[in-house]
């Protein structure tokens, strides 16, 4: 079956998966509307904690993917729900961090505070006003044992000039100094997609992403399926790379995945067949013979290269192979 029919709830990734740079992914939002259609309901979920969900769902909207409050869930809620199911409605918890987090603080029913007041714990999330004197204060606090909490721990932060450092090197600054390691409610974490099937609802879940070490990392630790794209971050040389628990379920170069079947590629002779492609490893290097859909080139290169991590522990080489080739021997 298609996955848009298989599966009741598509949780998307958004950048690198629906918009890049502010700009939609060409077909992205077509693709979401056929989905819809045929009853697949889509959240849309972020690491990203600066912006509330209202003003990341209107962002969504202007981009002709129509999206509510409702349909966004941040690693700051996952964050705040954390929290208040620990120390419970009001608590006072120090806020480090954008916009984004202290409003999912206020919704959950916390306290948000200064880094010089009176809490119960300390949470963290990415803001590019934070000044380094509460960083400093904070982090400070957090190892002398106030206990910390953080929206996600990712390294790079995408923005108009390029990839900047994300929250994860303040989070890992502050584990350094404090000998200190948080509770993370983003991606790879589980917090976040609980959170989201709790806001969202649904029975068979899939998580739809572009990083193979959140995205897809995420999804196997929560134990749910999940969707490759190739419009974002993942190249050829980072998948066939890929250890065990940064593969994905399935793999599709767009959005376009969730409306069609999805082959199981199958062993022949000394290598692996999906459509029309035969792909095998020779010496170390990976060889591809045939001629196909391009999605089907991609799975067979994937299954060859981990079928051969697996067995030898190397990484197969891809020096020469053309992704965009749908003909002939590479």
């Amino acid at each position: 079956m298609p996955l848009a029919e298989e599966y009741d709830l598509a949780m998307l990734d958004l950048d690198g998966v629906v918009y890049i740079a502010g700009e939609a992914v060409p077909g992205a939002a077509e693709h979401l509307a056929a989905a819809r259609e045929r009853g697949m309901r889509t959240a849309y979920i972020t690491n990203n904690a600066a912006r509330p969900p209202a003003e990341v769902a209107r962002n969504l909207s202007e981009l002709g993917v129509p999206a509510g409050t409702a349909d966004v869930v941040t690693s700051a809620q996952a964050a705040a729900h954390l929290l208040a199911e620990r120390y419970g409605e009001g608590a006072r918890v120090v806020l480090l961090g954008g916009p984004g987090l202290e409003w999912a603080l206020a919704d959950a029913g916390l306290t948000p505070v200064g880094a010089e007041d009176d809490a119960v714990a300390v949470v963290s999330g990415y803001g590019p006003d934070v000044p380094w004197r509460d960083i400093m204060r904070v982090a400070v606090r957090i190892r002398d044992g106030l206990p910390w909490v953080a929206s996600n721990t990712d390294a790079t932060f995408p923005t108009a000039f390029g990839q900047a450092p994300g929250h994860g090197v303040l989070v890992d600054t502050i584990a350094r100094f404090a000998r200190v390691d948080p509770v993370v409610a983003g991606k790879p974490q589980r917090p976040l997609l609980d959170e989201t099937v709790r806001r969202v609802g649904g029975e068979h879940p899939l998580m739809v992403g572009d990083r193979l070490d959140t995205d897809i990392e995420g999804a196997r630790n929560a134990d749910l399926p999940s969707l490759l794209v190739l419009t974002g971050v993942t190249g050829l040389p980072e998948l066939v790379a890929a250890t065990p628990e940064l593969r994905p379920t399935y793999l599709f170069p767009d959005l376009g995945g969730l409306l069609v079947t999805h082959p199981e590629p199958e062993r022949d002779g000394d290598g692996w067949r999906v459509g029309g492609w035969h792909a095998r490893v020779q010496r170390g290097r990976l060889a591809l013979t045939g001629a196909g859909e391009r999605a089907d080139w991609w799975r067979a290169v994937a299954t060859a290269a981990w079928d051969h991590r697996d067995s030898t522990q190397d990484v197969v080489d891809v020096t020469g192979l053309d992704p965009g080739s749908e003909t002939g021997e590479r």
